[in-house]
């Protein structure tokens, strides 16, 4: 017997996994997009651009570009799902903790007239800018939602829920935040010189509905309305915080909106992925749980102070790495397109949000 020419057994090699470099790559990258969003806090707080009026989400979503776009390369190649984690997963969650600054006894404050205004100023805000952008732009049909959402419900914030559940592409949401930078911080120069000038025939009341129902980011609707007086302020608060509140059902007619588009567009196999795809976002469910419970008072004044600092942080955590994500190039291509239908839609919320004021006025004050 010639043991010396058979081959001996060998033991199997075990699969290599690649699962702990992947989630350690992913951790690391979360890890990143934190620290890079508690650096953007801090800048956010410097008084010449907290006296802009711009929020960490703003500053992180261009700072995070500015990055992405000059110095990705140093960034491992591994770290980009915690990127991707951050600008959607975290995202959902955060937009869902957004429900608790918003409360049912604020929102009667304002009654009739502001839920009205509120109202009509997000619905003909979201139907222009979506045909506009489409029909007369040429813009896609996510962009063109986008820019819409940003000028008509609460800025950045609805920017991020928005592309949440388009699943569109981030130099998108770059392009409608952009919009809502230039504008927003526009009317919190020429709110208070209209005012100022008389051009404004509107009681206290009047100015909180208009400022509250038409300017863009809720830090930019303090900064206008606090240079008038602290009754426009706290009415102009209110009505903000309304809008916002209507992201809940814009957010769910989308959700339908869109599935009924998938649905009549593609009738096989991909048909139905895209109808799960555009399945009723879960976030502006969760919204609207945190409104209820901020309403029924169930949470103390400190725990509901922490977790909206800690959301502010979420977010700009979203914001910034959506801004890694976003290309310049991609941007430069629909850029002035995007900036000219944001242009439409602000003149609109100046000159139709007005007329909106003075009718429920009229009408309902």
């Amino acid at each position: 017997m010639h043991l010396h020419g058979a081959a001996m057994p060998t033991a199997p090699t075990p699969p290599v996994s690649h699962a702990a470099p992947s989630m350690r790559g992913q951790m690391n990258g979360v890890l990143f997009v934190a620290l890079f969003a508690a650096a953007v806090t801090s800048l956010s707080q410097l008084p010449a651009i907290a006296g802009l009026g711009l929020s960490p989400l703003i500053v992180g979503i261009v700072a995070g570009a500015l990055y992405g776009n000059a110095l990705r390369d140093g960034m491992p190649a591994s770290w980009a799902a915690g990127v991707n984690f951050s600008a959607r997963k975290l995202l959902r969650i955060a937009v869902a903790f957004f429900g608790l600054r918003v409360s049912l006894q604020e929102i009667a404050q304002v009654g009739l007239p502001g839920l009205t205004v509120s109202v009509l100023v997000v619905v003909s805000t979201l139907v222009i800018g979506t045909w506009v952008g489409m029909k007369v732009m040429k813009l896609d049909r996510d962009a063109a939602l986008l820019t819409a959402a940003g000028s008509a419900i609460c800025g950045a914030a609805a920017v991020l829920a928005f592309e949440s559940t388009l699943q569109s592409k981030p130099h998108q949401s770059a392009m409608a935040v952009g919009s809502v930078v230039l504008f927003g911080t526009l009317s919190m120069f020429l709110y208070p010189l209209a005012y100022h000038a008389g051009l404004l025939n509107l009681d206290p009341a009047g100015l909180g509905l208009f400022f509250g129902g038409t300017i863009h980011e809720v830090a930019q609707v303090v900064g206008a309305a606090s240079d008038i007086s602290p009754e426009v302020t706290r009415v102009a608060t209110i009505v903000k915080m309304t809008r916002v509140m209507l992201l809940v059902p814009v957010l769910l007619t989308l959700g339908w909106w869109l599935a009924r588009s998938a649905r009549s567009a593609h009738a096989s196999a991909d048909g139905a992925q895209g109808k799960r795809k555009v399945a009723v976002p879960w976030f502006a469910l969760g919204f609207l749980g945190f409104v209820i419970v901020n309403s029924l008072n169930v949470l103390p004044a400190d725990v509901t102070h922490t977790l909206n600092v800690l959301d502010t942080f979420a977010l700009t955590m979203a914001m910034t790495a959506l801004g890694i994500e976003t290309r310049v190039s991609q941007i430069r291509e629909a850029g002035p397109r995007a900036l000219i239908t944001g242009l439409i839609l602000y003149v609109w919320l100046i000159a139709g949000g007005y007329g909106i004021t003075w009718a429920v006025q009229h009408w309902l004050g």
